[in-house]
């Protein structure tokens, strides 16, 4: 590995920098192919140090990339990632080599496959579990126009815990499709696996003969020719008693099992793709990795270098952010943990999320009240449904843009039964870097449809403590609480006492006159903080409302702003289309009051990646902005005034 100090840091790759598309490897031979792989892993640890992305996947998967690319003819032949964690170095390898080093920047490239980046994603992907399907498109296509292309799915083992994986392998098998399957296991999703697939392919990993046969001759040998000859026996061997101990799962689904193979071996990984290319039919090639692959930290600690933020790569140091603030999930976590403390009822169930939405502290105090049931959010939402008819109480976190997956779960098994599941909805709003595929603007608009549903979101992490313990005692149906990624406003939460909110009731914050500012969710503080500049610098305010519940709606609040205003501005961090925006119009509509209201939000188009700064400020959500808005109503009240003057007089 490189020594990466300060001096070195962009120093020239021997074999990387000659590489613009996979056909400049197609020649290489299999040392200058290590060589590449080498390289690959010391650019990436180079470019996320300062530029953070998901390392830990990429450099698992490095060696099944290089293999893929030089194997088959892409673009036309396809490959199919699943999530896009592990597809780095097949940005690297496919002309965007120095375009990576602004990957997940504002105006730089995706930090997944996207389409309409380059010919070689074939696919876009940010879901997990989504890639076999895809692929199963492309080879129907494929036969269909008489092509004769080649299609190829990678998948990693927390993926295939996905329904829609295993929906696609059920169709492929039967329908006996052209498609080479890559299961990539390495043990680990984004936190440790879990479920009975995962323990399948841990079992077939493990077998007692195979370990028994590795035992005797692996320990004594040195590192020569001998011992790789002798490795290639030995998985060979694990292969035939993977194939009698295991892979009849994948057989009996109609798929032709290969494997397991050493995934980070490029010699191994090209054999065996040339021999299973000549090959028709659903194959699955079952291959062995190690995530963080090639870096001693993030071998060591694969969970937190799944996406590290940024480090020292020299050292392995990570750079931690010096805010005195708690993130939201954080809160989330402490405060779930303290809910389980009081009430034995209360339980977490999250999609393989536990330590990014902070329920890994309930499942290390109080193991037998945590669930995560793999990547399932489906599941997740039918499994609370099923507690909650038990007499339990479950708080069900998904990351906001992943529960549009569990749409059906919330009306029909949730909402319809009027069963008490509380959904926490992680990330909602402008998430940053991820883009578009991740972004949380939707929940709003997609929920507030649902009848009985309560939508409620926070202004701060005390806010948050509140509703989650409001959210305990209400009994009539999904409580939804959404919050945004990352830190909150730096107010005392830890101290706080719990406090019952009133379902439905919101509060003014400052008080003004003539133009009512009605927003939901941290964004009620900038809108504070510009009702206080635009006191400051035009001698007057608007009023500012934090309306907490979106559904329902304070009707006595809105009726009181009706009242006393001539115009209202509604903020949120989601789509204004059928979010706070659409409740507050239709309201006003409905009481036939006329008030013009003016949306501040998220607009009708996908937002891209970038921090959430750029983005806030780009959706019209940052402090000047909000502040720009503002006084604009307000001169068209003034212009307003000075018409109805000049026709009296």
């Amino acid at each position: 590995m490189r020594n990466f100090t300060s001096e070195n840091r962009t120093m020239a790759y021997n074999l990387l920098d000659s590489v613009g598309s996979p056909a400049d490897i197609r020649n290489f031979s299999m040392d200058q192919l290590r060589e590449l792989c080498a390289e690959l892993r010391e650019y990436m640890i180079e470019c996320c140090a300062v530029n953070p992305g998901h390392l830990g996947s990429s450099l698992g998967a490095v060696e099944l990339v290089v293999g893929l690319h030089y194997v088959y003819d892409t673009p036309l032949d396809k490959v199919v990632f699943d999530v896009g964690h592990q597809a780095y170095a097949h940005k690297i390898i496919t002309g965007r080599r120095e375009a990576f080093r602004k990957n997940r920047m504002r105006d730089g490239i995706s930090g997944f496959p996207k389409r309409a980046e380059s010919e070689y994603d074939a696919f876009g992907a940010g879901h997990s579990s989504t890639s076999i399907s895809a692929a199963l498109g492309f080879a129907e296509a494929s036969k269909q126009l008489g092509l004769g292309h080649k299609t190829v799915a990678l998948i990693g083992d927390g993926s295939l815990t996905g329904g829609l994986a295993l929906e696609g392998m059920n169709n492929a098998g039967a329908a006996k499709s052209d498609l080479l399957v890559i299961l990539n296991d390495n043990n680990i999703s984004i936190d440790r696996n879990i479920g009975a697939l995962h323990e399948y392919l841990l079992h077939i990993t493990s077998d007692p003969r195979y370990n028994k046969a590795k035992k005797r001759v692996w320990d004594g040998l040195g590192d020569g020719k001998f011992r790789s000859g002798l490795q290639r026996f030995v998985v060979n061997a694990k292969s035939s008693l993977v194939r009698r101990s295991g892979g009849d799962l994948f057989e009996a689904m109609g798929f032709r099992y290969f494997g397991p193979v050493d995934g980070n071996d490029i010699s191994q990984v090209v054999t065996t793709l040339r021999k299973l290319k000549a090959l028709d039919g659903p194959i699955l090639l079952h291959t062995l990795t190690k995530k963080g692959k090639g870096y001693a930290p993030a071998e060591a600690d694969q969970t937190v270098w799944h996406a590290p933020g940024m480090f020292d790569p020299e050292t392995g140091e990570r750079i931690k952010s010096s805010k005195g603030a708690s993130r939201y999930q954080d809160v989330f976590g402490q405060v779930l943990l303290e809910l389980a403390r009081m009430d034995s009822r209360v339980v977490g169930v999250t999609p393989a999320m536990a330590s990014g939405c902070g329920m890994n502290l309930l499942s290390k105090e109080m193991p037998g009240r945590f669930y995560d049931v793999g990547i399932e959010e489906e599941h997740a939402v039918t499994f609370s449904a099923g507690l909650a008819a038990g007499g339990m109480r479950p708080f069900c976190n998904i990351y906001s843009s992943f529960s549009q997956r569990a749409y059906d779960q919330i009306i029909h098994d949730v909402a319809l039964q009027g069963l008490p599941v509380v959904l926490c909805l992680d990330r909602s709003g402008i998430v940053g870097e991820d883009g578009p595929t991740h972004h949380g603007c939707y929940d709003i608009a997609i929920y507030r449809s649902i009848p009985g549903a309560v939508i409620a979101a926070p202004k701060d992490e005390a806010e948050l403590k509140d509703m989650m313990y409001s959210a305990l005692k209400y009994e009539s149906g999904p409580y939804i609480i959404r919050y945004p990624r990352g830190y909150g406003e730096g107010v005392e939460w830890r101290t706080h006492e719990f406090s019952l909110l009133e379902t439905g009731k919101g509060e003014l914050v400052a008080e003004g006159n003539r133009i009512a500012v009605i927003a939901a969710g941290p964004v009620v503080n900038r809108a504070v903080e510009a009702a206080a500049k635009i006191r400051e610098e035009y001698g007057w305010s608007p009023s500012v409302y934090n309306i907490r519940y979106v559904k329902p709606l304070d009707g006595e609040l809105m009726n009181g702003i009706l009242a006393s205003h001539e115009r209202i501005v509604t903020i949120e961090d989601g789509t204004v289309l059928g979010g706070l925006h659409g409740a507050v119009a239709e309201f006003v509509s409905a009481s036939c009051n006329g008030l013009p209201v003016r949306a501040i939000g998220i607009p009708d188009r996908y937002v891209s990646q970038g921090t959430q700064g750029e983005l806030w400020h780009e959706c019209g959500l940052s402090l000047p902005e909000i502040i720009r808005v503002i006084v604009e109503e307000s001169e068209k009240n003034q212009k307003k005034d000075r018409k109805i003057l000049e026709i009296k007089n």
